[in-house]
């Protein structure tokens, strides 16, 4: 029997206790052999639960027991998980985690550690929720040069969009929603301003291109400024408005951003609706390879951390190889990335700026309003700055075309 300790009795912990009960046969079968949940780690107590008798709340306990050989650590933040987790892969215990914070902080680490003592760190769970990602970029992409990776990858901000999309919302009253319906947190901020999305993308980079990118060094824009107006927009130009990780591999450099795009009709990306991820990968042979799913919710999330839970239950005293060095990757400047923009201007401003920018398109929502959208040619991403910085306020706000 495989016995597992889980840190942490929230939403995603509970799903894992869940998951491992309710799917015991699947397990067995899965991993060859029995496994079974020994302790739960917490600082509350709960009574009436189906399996508040394995509740403790000394993490020394799990630690110092020699039948514990996989963790799941589903509590988030970079303090105590951080140091249980170490603590855990220098006894070679293989650790399991839905923490994207603490994976994109001390993710090189960590798997250097568990190399070191025969053990395993893993986290599925860490960038898609229940899609998987990350096996398939570290075994059935291994083939392929992987040239950029663009996705949704936060169900939050994509429920917003889709409400401000198709039912007229304003940012302010979807929001209230999202949180009333347990999407967003009372503190949205992780992830409305893109720093959600920001760390998922560092992940998947950091794994494809086999180095360390550090997610503060990603410019990151979330969807704070996005109103009903660019929708409007958006719909007259055939597309629609999705928070997107992009990471691309320039020659061995990157090219990492995080913001909103108006995206076109014609991409997979634009049929991802409501709490939907999705990630599109490209390789110089298998070219588009699309993943789609739940990237967040408590069993969908749980699910892949299980599935690391079976992978680790197999190759138990051994350490599962991940590429991933602690050596920092070139990171592009905006002088090596390449857009074309919608932008709203001031109608008193509009003809000077068609005159500063090459336009391929011209696009008016009301006669009778005080602005015009504009959509530039595809320009460099400093040049596009430099210039619109001088129109001031003039210029209302701007979406990069995807």
């Amino acid at each position: 029997m495989k016995h597992v300790a889980v840190l942490g009795y929230g939403t995603v912990g509970s799903g894992v206790v869940e998951i491992i009960g309710r799917n015991k046969k699947e397990l067995a079968n899965n991993s060859g052999d029995e496994v079974s949940v020994k302790y739960i780690l917490d600082l509350r107590d709960f009574p009436g639960d189906p399996y508040e008798d394995k509740v403790i709340h000394d993490f020394d306990i799990i630690v110092k027991d020699p039948e514990v050989s996989i963790v799941c650590e589903t509590m988030g933040g970079t303090g105590a998980a951080y140091t249980f987790t170490k603590a855990c892969l220098e006894n070679g215990k293989s650790v399991c985690t839905s923490n994207k914070a603490l994976v994109a902080a001390h993710g090189p680490e960590l798997l250097k550690i568990a190399e070191q003592n025969n053990c395993s760190y893993m986290f599925e769970a860490s960038v898609g929720g229940g899609i998987p990602i990350i096996r398939p970029l570290q075994t059935c992409l291994t083939a392929e040069h992987i040239e950029c990776i663009i996705g949704i990858l936060n169900g939050t901000t994509n429920f917003m969009l889709t409400k401000m999309d198709e039912e007229g919302c304003d940012y302010d009253e979807i929001l209230k929603e999202a949180q009333r319906l347990g999407y967003a947190e009372q503190n949205p901020e992780a992830d409305v301003c893109g720093y959600d999305t920001c760390r998922k993308i560092a992940i998947l980079t950091s794994l494809y291109m086999g180095k360390t990118v550090n997610y503060e060094d990603i410019k990151t824009e979330g969807i704070t400024k996005i109103t009903t107006k660019e929708f409007k927009y958006a719909a007259e130009l055939g597309r629609s408005i999705k928070l997107l990780g992009i990471s691309k591999d320039l020659d061995g450099k990157c090219l990492a951003l995080v913001a909103p795009f108006m995206v076109s009709a014609k991409s997979p990306l634009y049929g991802v609706r409501d709490v939907f991820n999705g990630i599109m990968v490209t390789g110089n042979m298998v070219e588009d390879v699309m993943f789609y799913g739940r990237g967040a919710g408590k069993l969908a999330t749980a699910s892949a951390v299980v599935a690391d839970i079976v992978e680790c239950a197999k190759n138990v005293g051994k350490n599962v190889p991940c590429i991933w060095k602690d050596e920092a990757i070139e990171m592009a400047t905006d002088a090596d990335k390449k857009f074309a923009y919608f932008v709203r201007v001031n109608n008193a401003a509009k003809d000077k700026f068609a005159a500063s920018f090459e336009i391929e398109n011209t696009v008016n929502i009301d006669e009778a309003s005080d602005e015009t959208g504009f959509v530039t040619k595809e320009m460099t991403e400093d040049k596009f700055i430099e210039v619109v910085e001088t129109f001031g306020e003039d210029v209302i706000n701007y979406v990069r075309m995807f």
